[in-house]
């Protein structure tokens, strides 16, 4: 394992370095660009300035930073064993987040996003979540700065993974299916279909129509968003220096596993920072699900982050407010659309998508936690089949990073059904 290296005291804006500026966000009614005065009743005022910011390094207050020394600085991890078993010259180094109190990444942007809630006095945050690590993360986050907690789980995840509802109860998170009762958004929902297993855009309408009727709750986003992004930073910026503490000078390839985007781009974005510096020349690999492909299949254009079109129309890959994807075990990365600055990313050439089928992605986990003992989250899980395709062909060493976004270890039912032959093709 490379030596230890800080915890970084900024987060990485990429927006202040892209040689074409990021298209805005627009107001729903009038499709004009959003101002600060569209957002209060839904975000912190300190994520609000950190939404629009072009400012290239944004400081990481203390707060903050004495939360991240329970877990960071994450470990970067070379895979030797993980490299034998491909028969690869390449050397694949992972990035490893699951050390997280939560298990998962979620929790650099949760613990940021209940700091800046507290400074504004809120008491009550409402939020969505998938598989349940944003909801966890969370959770934990709001225990930590004494805010209640109310999150909307996508129905097909409450049910098939109900030990993240019970980690989030644990922490104090009240936790609802959705699409629910308890909301008019949530109500339309069922009646258009009572059997839907949900969505992240489902669950984003019910959450946020509960924080804009309360003037005492704010919004929480576990993804999409650019404070988001901004926050996931800490990820790639460690990685960049540890991969140099470890004697390499860059990355050739770096995967990652795209849902909403954060995981990926909080990743990758310090990587591309060194591309865009003439420094590197970085690849980055957005690995999605068949299932929900939204940069692969998906279309680049202004669409709503939920399904009842209560969010500002972001320009982002999409494949609609409406798709409902199937409900495939990597919950966290069923969602329509993808972070627009990870999407402009992607239309400027600095990163490009790739779908992964469930099966293949948990035969790739399967081989990995074989070799290097750690059982990797599902949606992790893409990253490395994508890697692991990749890193067979070559005949040449390069460096490979790939993002670790969270462990599995609450995942084993669904491991155990692809071991019994149970899971579905999404291709």
């Amino acid at each position: 394992m490379p030596e230890q290296t800080p915890i970084p005291t900024h987060w990485y804006n990429i927006a202040a370095d892209l040689p074409v500026p990021p298209p805005p966000h627009l107001h729903p009614g009038t499709r004009e660009p959003v101002t600060p005065a569209d957002l209060e009743a839904l975000f912190a005022s300190g994520l609000i300035e950190q939404e629009a910011s072009t400012e290239q390094y944004i400081e990481i207050p203390e707060a903050v930073r004495e939360v991240y020394k329970t877990w960071r600085p994450a470990p970067l991890i070379r895979a030797r064993e993980f490299e034998k078993a491909l028969g690869t010259p390449a050397r694949i180094y992972v990035k490893y987040e699951g050390v997280s109190p939560v298990g998962s990444h979620k929790t650099n942007t949760a613990v940021a996003q209940a700091y800046y809630n507290a400074q504004d006095g809120v008491t009550k945050i409402t939020t969505e979540t998938g598989a349940g690590q944003w909801g966890s993360a969370l959770s934990f986050a709001c225990a930590k700065f004494g805010i209640d907690l109310e999150v909307w789980q996508v129905r097909a995840s409450y049910e098939s993974k109900p030990y993240r509802r019970f980690l989030m109860e644990t922490y104090g998170g009240t936790v609802h299916p959705s699409p629910s009762t308890l909301t008019e958004s949530g109500r339309k929902m069922l009646a258009d279909d009572p059997e839907t297993p949900g969505s992240l855009g489902m669950a984003v309408s019910e959450a946020v129509e509960v924080a804009a009727s309360d003037p005492n709750a704010r919004y929480a986003l576990g993804s999409v968003l650019n404070h988001v992004v901004l926050h996931q930073t800490v990820i790639g910026l460690e990685a960049v220096e540890q991969l140099r503490a470890a004697g390499e000078e860059n990355a050739d390839v770096v995967f990652g596993c795209a849902g909403g985007g954060s995981n990926l781009a909080g990743l990758a974005f310090p990587f591309i920072r060194e591309v865009l510096h003439g420094r590197a020349n970085t690849r980055v690999m957005a690995v999605e699900p068949a299932a929900c492909p939204s940069i692969t299949k998906g279309e680049y254009r202004y669409d709503h982050g939920d399904v009842a079109g209560l969010t500002p129309l972001l320009k982002m890959h999409t494949l609609g407010q409406d798709f409902v994807p199937d409900p495939i075990h990597a919950g966290g990365l069923r969602y329509h659309g993808m972070a627009p600055l990870l999407s402009h990313t992607v239309d400027l050439g600095y990163v490009t998508g790739q779908a992964v089928d469930q099966t293949e992605s948990f035969a790739a986990g399967v081989l990995f936690a074989r070799a290097e003992g750690i059982v990797p989250a599902p949606e992790s899980s893409h990253a490395i089949a994508a890697c692991a395709e990749y890193a067979r062909g070559l005949t040449e060493p390069e460096v490979l990073v790939i993002g670790l976004s969270g462990h599995g270890m609450l995942d084993l039912p669904a491991y155990h059904e692809f071991m019994q032959g149970n899971l579905v093709s999404t291709l």
